[in-house]
């Protein structure tokens, strides 16, 4: 059984993840102008359902390489800590971009079914689940399969409240995210450097 305080760690790092703005939101904003709410409830479901496809992916393979391979683990958790800064960096240094128009209405399964590939795709989720998470899984409290699955339904919880904002508020939200490009960026990449520095920090148990 996962220890309260671990629980409770790992639900604000995963909160601070899911409220970085990313291809999730802005495809959920950009479904929301351009299809209403429905669509854009639609795509925020289709995520989530790609949050599952990595929590089965992880649960088979990371909880073999938690258990067997002290070697990999260090691999996987220094080159996340490495992507993680990367990505801080590069969001406090960039440019704004322009957001992409919002795209052509389409049935809602067909948007349901592009956001599960978004998500899956998702640099930012996997990242999460290869170098973050294995952080919180302790041996001792059992199989680390089933651990990687509670905390992902865990992620996918706070994932799902997260787009559901978005979707519910798509139209005004999609203007915020044009109009404070820079601000969002600059946060972005202190919210990546902090969970660099959360992994580098955070021992395997």
């Amino acid at each position: 059984m996962i220890a309260l305080p671990t629980l409770a760690l790992f639900a604000v790092t995963a909160l601070a993840l899911v409220v970085i703005p990313g291809p999730n939101h802005l495809y959920i904003a950009a479904r929301g102008l351009a299809q209403g709410r429905s669509a854009a409830l639609a795509s925020a479901f289709g995520v989530e359902a790609g949050t599952l496809v990595h929590i089965l992916a992880a649960a088979a393979g990371l909880s073999y390489v938690i258990t067997q391979s002290a070697a990999l683990f260090s691999i996987v958790k220094w080159a996340g800590v490495a992507y993680l800064f990367y990505l801080g960096i590069r969001a406090l240094t960039s440019k704004d971009e322009q957001h992409a128009q919002a795209p052509e209405p389409q049935p809602l399964r067909k948007v349901f079914l592009e956001g599960v590939v978004i998500n899956i795709l998702n640099p930012k989720v996997t990242l999460f689940f290869l170098a973050l998470l294995p952080q919180f899984v302790d041996q001792s409290a059992g199989s680390p399969a089933l651990q990687i699955v509670a905390l992902g339904a865990v992620l996918m919880v706070l994932g799902l409240l997260s787009d559901m904002i978005y979707a519910f508020t798509a139209g005004a939200l999609g203007h915020r995210l044009a109009a404070k490009a820079r601000a969002l960026r600059y946060f972005s990449g202190v919210v990546y450097l902090g969970l660099g520095v959360v992994t580098a920090l955070t021992g395997r148990k």
